[in-house]
């Protein structure tokens, strides 16, 4: 008979939040995947329990993901934890669920703390649909071209971020939104320092030119208005260039086609000049 892969979340913050369930499944799992052990460890032993742990994260998971797997196929019980939150949601755990799926290998979900929906709920925006994004891609090209595929998306958006890519972070959000989109910054979730802010991405940008990013954070951001009219940004750039060979200004045909089709200013510029 094979093991049991079980999905175990650990808290975001306040070590107060991990469930009676949660520990019983640490202790009576035969070892413990963690994407880094060190981390693991504490959390284990504020719940005195003593398991063989072996490290699983996104750097060694083609590696350690079969080794895992095989363990599995022996009978073997295993509990997959991250540092905080779910496991294999936005996290490489999806990949070692895929493996356990493929070779038949029981995969148990628990319920627990999760960044995500906790930012949600206190984001004062619009909960009953919403697209987690995760992390946005780090290059400037792969990051545009994701966001300008989401200009139009009308669900509410939650993203990740860590404080040293905020600003950046929030200026291509500008940029593919608009000043005027609502966003609640969540920082530091159950943590001592927690912080909830409800801004428009422009109060968003400004305040973070004046004040230092500290602590993770999830930004919730508004969807779109229903029924902007999907214009990609090639195709408002090269209206831009047609109203120009019209004999108007740069400056002033960016504002009409931006007014026209939603695009937002700033990147509408820079892909014309």
């Amino acid at each position: 008979m094979t093991g049991t892969l079980y999905l175990v979340p650990t808290p975001i913050g306040n070590l107060g939040d991990i469930s009676r369930r949660c520990a019983e499944t640490l202790a009576a799992a035969d070892f413990i995947a963690a994407e880094d052990t060190r981390v693991s460890l504490k959390l284990l032993n504020h719940l005195e329990i003593k398991k063989p742990l072996v490290s699983y994260h996104e750097h060694n998971k083609r590696e350690s993901g079969p080794r895992i797997l095989e363990r599995l196929l022996a009978g073997e019980s295993c509990a997959l934890v991250t540092d905080a939150g779910c496991p294999a949601i936005s996290d490489p755990g999806e990949d070692l669920v895929r493996l356990c799926a493929g070779a038949g290998v029981p995969v148990c979900a628990i319920p627990g703390p999760c960044a995500a929906i906790t930012a949600l709920s206190v984001s004062a925006l619009a909960t009953g649909r919403f697209a987690f994004e995760g992390f946005l891609p780090a290059q400037k090209k792969e990051r545009r071209e994701r966001l300008e595929r989401l200009k139009t998306e009308e669900r509410t958006m939650i993203f990740y971020e860590a404080p040293h890519r905020l600003r950046e972070t929030l200026d291509a959000l500008l940029a593919a939104f608009g000043p005027d989109r609502p966003v609640s910054l969540c920082r530091e979730l159950t943590k001592l320092h927690e912080e909830v802010l409800r801004l428009t991405l422009g109060q968003a940008a400004d305040y973070y030119k004046a004040n230092e990013p500290r602590g993770e954070y999830v930004l919730v951001v508004g969807g779109a208005e229903p029924g902007l009219e999907s214009v990609s940004l090639e195709q408002a750039a090269d209206m831009v260039r047609a109203l120009m060979a019209e004999g108007l200004r740069t400056k002033d045909a960016v504002k009409q086609v931006s007014e026209e089709t939603g695009v937002a200013k700033n990147a509408l510029y820079a892909a014309v000049v």
